[in-house]
């Protein structure tokens, strides 16, 4: 990869570990609306994909689509108070992304979380190495499109065949393949390695540090 200048990161799962939050989020607005909790080990298998997925996934069958609607509006002010009561960048990352920043390589984050929490988390953890932080809103299509991540590229002023995204999930692998650029794999987040070789990745970083070595190859 060493035409790469240009690093694309997930965040949830890959560079913040953000379950817990997301899971208290989440349960608050269940408890609201008089519907049962989930584990955090359901959740982990439904983030990735926006948050009215993840809560459709969690709510018991046959929940209608209008309370959901109800719902979201719930979510976003909670999580917008506590998204930094327990999430934290996982450990190496800050490492990793100062030895980017030092190689010369730019870097965005982008999301299928709330923009205003993506800006919002970003600012408070990585604003020193990362210049773009790109979130859900209106007017832009959620990934698995590429709509994000061809924003980000175009902030940062480069080409799609200078960069290279990172994730943890089947949907950041799909977002890669839909914006044209390779993916690594993370192996620390929301999926397992097993998952996603079903899911077609073939590129694994088990450490933050493995990035530095798979971009030198």
């Amino acid at each position: 990869m060493n035409n790469i200048n240009t690093v694309i990161f997930d965040m949830d799962g890959t560079v913040l570990n953000t379950l817990d939050d997301l899971t208290n989020a989440v349960n608050h607005v269940f408890s609201q609306f008089d519907l049962p909790p989930r584990s955090h080990d359901d959740y982990r298998r439904f983030f990735g994909n926006g948050i009215r997925y993840s809560m459709k996934c969690a709510a018991p069958e046959g929940t209608p689509e209008s309370l959901l609607d109800e719902m979201l509006p719930v979510f976003t002010e909670y999580y917008d108070k506590h998204c930094l009561d327990n999430t934290r960048p996982y450990e190496g990352i800050l490492p990793l992304m100062k030895d980017l920043k030092d190689k010369g390589y730019k870097m965005a984050i982008v999301s299928n979380k709330i923009d205003s929490a993506v800006k919002e988390l970003n600012e408070r953890f990585f604003c020193e190495y990362v210049t773009v932080a790109i979130g859900e809103k209106t007017g832009i299509k959620r990934k698995p499109a590429p709509d994000t991540v061809l924003a980000a590229l175009e902030e940062l002023h480069s080409s799609r065949e200078e960069a290279v995204y990172i994730g943890d999930s089947e949907v950041d692998l799909l977002t890669a393949k839909n914006s044209g650029l390779p993916c690594i794999n993370v192996l620390w987040g929301f999926r397992d390695r097993d998952f996603l070789l079903k899911t077609g990745a073939t590129v694994f970083a088990e450490r933050p540090e493995d990035v530095i070595s798979i971009l030198d190859q």
